[in-house]
Formats: structure tokens, sequence, C-alpha cells
């Protein structure tokens, strides 16, 4: 009787073994963890359904503290690359679709198509943040931020509103320049390299001032987008709070159902 030839399984892919860090980076070490579980997840190491450590575990096994992991798995849930479940502990429920994409501004997406972006430039100051934005960028209400908004046409007709907070160090952009470039265009010729956001999209009515901006009527329906942003060693370099006219604009996103 001839023995039937079984494929040898690939090793599990285990954090606790696989994941280092390097505790004299000036990378968070909480980023270094999420990002090497984050980069098993969207290569399929990591597959759907896979179940990480408890914290406590994984915490001893890399020698890190506990708040330290619960901020990487927080991070990796706000992404909604995993869950926690009671009983069952943190578990892989989405798997990216591998592709060339980069974080892009309102700017680049206008012009990548082709509709002749236009700026009004309504704010640029250094100023003392308000509560929200100091707690999204993580300074204090006394730290100085660059304040932006901006009105963003496209083939003459706006379209969006948008307000971004920065640490005043980071760039010192004219109007000129806020008019003829993106905000990431600027950050990254300022040599910020731009790796990661976590955004948040809504809806609500406008306000009169938002109605008078975009050429709506009071009461218009809008899209909202909350985004914060992250340069390649975890710190957060931007918050913006944008709202865009329902009736021109939309956000297309690509879902991904397990088959």
């Amino acid at each position: 009787m001839t023995a039937v030839r079984r494929r040898p399984q690939e090793p599990r892919w285990d954090p606790a073994r696989q994941i280092s860090v390097d505790h004299r980076s000036p990378v968070p070490l909480y980023f270094q963890v999420a990002s090497q579980i984050e980069d098993a997840i969207t290569s399929g190491a990591l597959p759907v359904g896979a179940r990480l450590d408890n914290e406590i575990e994984l915490a001893g096994n890399l020698g890190l503290s506990r708040p330290t992991i619960r901020q990487a798995i927080g991070s990796l849930v706000d992404k909604g690359l995993v869950v926690r479940k009671r009983g069952a502990g943190t578990q892989v429920v989405f798997n990216h679709v591998k592709r060339s994409l980069e974080l892009s501004s309102l700017h680049d997406d206008l012009t990548g198509i082709e509709a002749h972006p236009t700026t009004r430039v309504l704010v640029n100051e250094i100023c003392h943040p308000p509560e929200e934005a100091a707690r999204a960028l993580g300074l204090s209400e006394q730290d100085e931020v660059l304040h932006l908004e901006r009105v963003r046409s496209a083939r003459g007709e706006p379209i969006a509103r948008m307000r971004n907070y920065l640490p005043a160090a980071l760039i010192k952009p004219g109007d000129e320049d806020l008019t003829e470039r993106g905000l990431y265009q600027l950050l990254r010729a300022a040599g910020v390299r731009l790796h990661a956001a976590q955004q948040t999209i809504g809806a609500r009515t406008a306000t009169d001032e938002e109605a008078d901006l975009l050429d709506e009527p009071p009461g218009a329906a809008l899209l909202t987008a909350q985004r914060i942003t992250h340069d390649h060693t975890g710190t957060i370099v931007e918050y913006g709070t944008h709202v865009y006219r329902a009736s021109r604009y939309t956000f297309d996103l690509t879902l991904r159902g397990n088959t």
C-alpha cells in the first residue's frame, strides 16, 4: 500500500517569537509591535481567524509593559484589522489586499483626474490648538500648532472645506504655497515621510457658514472626514477635519468579503 505523502504545514507566525523591538530606536515601542503584526496580516502570515496571545502573555514574551501591548493592539483594532472577543482573545478579522496605494491629499486626487484643483486660503496661522486638536495630536493646549483652513474647488466649483492642525515646527507655508500645492506635497518636500492614517467618515448637515462657502443651501447634506496622520516613526503629524459636498463628492471604497 502506497503511503500518502502529506505536504508539511508552514509554521504558524508567532508574534512572541517573530516580533523584534529596539528599545534604542526613536520609534515608539507600541508602533514597532503594531507595524510588525500589521505586516504579518497584510502578507497573509496571520490569516483571517488567527488569534493572538493575550496581552499579558505577549507583554511577558516580548519584555514589554502591558499598556504598550494594549496600545499596539488598540491601534490594530482602530484600523479594523483585529477585534477583541470576550473569551476568545484578539482575532484577525480583515486581510488587506496588497496594492500600490499611498496617502494622498484631495489636491493630489483631483490633479490625478485632471479636475484642475484650485484653493482659497481662509486661515494660515500659528496658534494654540483647541482641546480636540490638541488631544488628537498628543499635544497640550499651551503648545503651538499650524492652523490651516481652505476651500478646495474642482473645475471652478467648490467641493470641500478643509481644516488642518499640525505641530508648528513641521512646515511654515505661505498662502501661495497652499494655493499651488497640496498639504501632503508640502510635508513630503519638507522631508516628512507619511506612513499611515486613521480616517473616520461620517455625514451631517451644513451650517450657514459652510453652505455659503460651498455654494449649497443651508442644511444641505455634507460628508465628513476626520484624519490623524502618522509619519514613519509613528509620530502624529496632522489632524484634519474636512467637509465635502455630498452632491458633488463621494468616497469610493473597496470592500472584500470572506470566501
